[in-house]
């Protein structure tokens, strides 16, 4: 193995960081090291900016008529191609709206109405529960729909298409183990077989370039607040095809998608395009704070993001297993960068207990259940001297046994 670098050239690939500017515009708290931006990204001070103008004076002063004034009407579409920048799609073919649950309950509905001759939904059975949870529900909603589940019912997905399957369901990234997709290669196999596929990105946006366009794919939804940075909650979004705009029914059939929501009609017209995917009234304050959030982000260099991610990933592989491999952390991630998120998940008997001490001292990860130790990295504000010094303290925390203490071992709800 290569000798482990030291902190003279950890600091100098810092200072070699061609993102290393965007750091400062992100609020992080001293003496903290946040590997946890896969669960809830920091907030960037334009963020703070926006929620106080559109709190104090737009809706302060402006009152109902910020409605018109301040264009809160139009921010799910114009927020919505702000995304769609970051993940492939042209103007017109995104929304933001709602949450990725429920966005998955809508566009799975919608596929399956495309597909009125078939009868199956493929999924992945590790995938993010809410996933597997809003699959089973809607499902239940179908006479005669069934699901089929990658590692249950087949190895692989493309094991379980055939003329029967409607609609695939798949994350672009493993949730627990941080493995990518190819999300071409998946998309034509699944179109060939004539079935639809709905991609949940909320592992990617915002983490690695994405072309859901250049992929041919169907549809797509997935959350903010993680690499994008929009605040816990923050609404989530819905990518269709332009293709399918004409298409597209959905039971969730809201006023805002109504084609004329201010004639007040008694009766359902659906709105054209991607706006029959709305619902009901927008939370404007939180699609304020992402619009600050998102406003950085015409200035990020995705292939240099995406080279970041990688060489932060590799190297905290790299010292996490030189330090650490002797206590019982057992890598849980791929080594190939190529098929590996914004990452990286350790395994450990007491995986719960070690990341509560982790926290206690200073380095946010996260904990999966039953032993994933998962660690994110949000290229635009977390350094290689955090990948650096968060090995040290999980080596230290390991050698020392620290981790034992007992106050570790009290389960909270969120970890």
């Amino acid at each position: 193995m290569d000798s482990l670098p030291d902190l003279a050239a950890i600091e100098a690939m810092d200072e070699n960081d061609p993102l290393r500017a965007f750091r400062s515009r992100f609020a992080l708290p001293a003496g903290v090291i946040y590997l946890d931006g896969n669960s809830l990204g920091a907030a960037s001070h334009d963020v703070f900016a926006e929620v106080r103008q559109a709190a104090m004076e737009e809706w302060g002063n402006g009152l109902i008529r910020s409605w018109n004034s301040a264009g809160w009407f139009h921010l799910p579409l114009e927020l919505g191609d702000s995304i769609g920048r970051l993940i492939g799609a042209a103007e017109g073919q995104t929304v933001v709206t709602d949450s990725t649950s429920i966005n998955i309950y809508k566009t799975l509905h919608a596929a399956l109405t495309m597909r009125p001759d078939r009868n199956v939904i493929v999924a992945e059975g590790d995938s993010f529960p809410t996933d597997l949870y809003m699959a089973e529900g809607v499902a239940s909603t179908r006479p005669g729909v069934t699901l089929r589940l990658e590692g249950r019912d087949a190895d692989t997905i493309e094991e379980l298409i055939d003329e029967s399957v409607a609609v695939v369901l798949v994350n672009h990234v493993n949730y627990k183990n941080g493995e990518l997709r190819d999300m071409a290669a998946l998309t034509k196999r699944i179109q060939a077989a004539g079935a639809l596929v709905i991609w949940d990105l909320c592992h990617s946006a915002g983490a690695l370039p994405v072309d859901l366009d250049g992929a041919n794919a169907d549809f797509a939804v997935g959350c903010s607040y993680k690499y994008l940075n929009g605040g816990p909650g923050a609404p989530a979004f819905i990518y269709a095809a332009r293709r399918h705009h004409t298409s597209i029914v959905q039971p969730l059939s809201g006023w805002w998608s109504h084609a004329r929501p201010f004639a007040f009609e008694r009766d359902f017209d659906g709105d054209a395009g991607i706006k029959r995917f709305l619902c009901g009234t927008q939370p404007i304050l939180s699609l304020r704070a992402l619009k600050g959030a998102l406003s950085l982000w015409d200035e990020v260099d995705m292939n240099a993001l995406r080279q970041k991610s990688i060489a932060l990933t590799d190297l905290f592989i790299r010292l996490v297993e030189a330090k650490c491999g002797q206590y019982g952390v057992v890598l849980d991630t791929t080594r190939d960068s190529e098929r590996r998120g914004s990452q990286v998940s350790f395994t450990h008997s007491n995986g719960y207990e070690v990341m509560q001490a982790l926290i206690d001292s200073g380095v946010i990860g996260d904990f999966r259940a039953p032993s994933t130790l998962r660690f994110g990295f949000t290229p635009l504000y977390v350094s290689y001297r955090d990948v650096w010094r968060a090995a040290a303290v999980l080596e230290d925390i390991l050698r020392s046994g620290s981790w034992k203490d007992a106050r570790f071992a009290v389960r909270s709800a969120v970890t």
